[in-house]
């Protein structure tokens, strides 16, 4: 799947992709903020994501500049299958490229492919001591469920870490939702 968006072109995953990934995540203050990247990511950790990128259940997508020279990687965005059956939105943006509306953007394309496609709630989480991340995901949506729980980050040494969890619901207004009547 293709999308574009104002400023971006969100694509598929490809192998030849490694460099941008690692050239993106390759910085400590990135990865300790995602539950599955290693710490130290090296560049055969980006050989691997990318050339299984696209395999598995979920959707990944490279967050491209396409009018910037060699339009590219600045970040990957994508959604999962969670353990409990439903879907999990996750993303990072390069430290050279955060601060521009970046996430938000390609979150607002991923979710109008999520909504078109009939997935009707995404869940969502950011570590606590990235409120950024919160910050993105309220634009986009999705409502804080109140709810802290303890994840591990591959980042962090396979810390448990405090995530604050979020979930939007297509065509809800996500102020109602509440955790305990879903």
């Amino acid at each position: 799947m293709f999308m574009r968006t104002e400023r971006l072109f969100l694509r598929p995953v490809f192998s030849e992709d490694w460099r941008d990934v690692y050239r993106g995540i390759a910085d400590e203050n990135v990865v300790r903020n995602l539950a599955r990247a290693p710490w130290p990511y090296t560049e055969d950790d980006a050989r691997q994501f990318c050339a299984k990128a696209n395999d598995g259940e979920g959707h990944r997508f490279a967050i491209t500049l396409p009018q910037a020279k060699g339009a590219p990687v600045i970040g990957l965005i994508g959604y999962d299958l969670s353990a409990d059956g439903g879907y999990e939105l996750g993303y990072w943006i390069g430290k050279a490229w955060e601060g521009r509306g970046f996430a938000t953007e390609a979150g607002r394309g991923v979710l109008e492919s999520t909504d078109a496609l009939g997935i009707e709630t995404m869940a969502a989480g950011h570590f606590i001591d990235n409120p950024a991340s919160g910050r993105v995901l309220r634009k986009l949506g999705f409502t804080d469920t109140g709810e802290i729980r303890p994840m591990r980050s591959a980042g962090r040494g396979g810390a448990q870490v405090p995530c604050r969890r979020f979930v939007r619901v297509a065509g809800q207004d996500c102020a109602s939702y509440h955790p305990a009547a879903a």
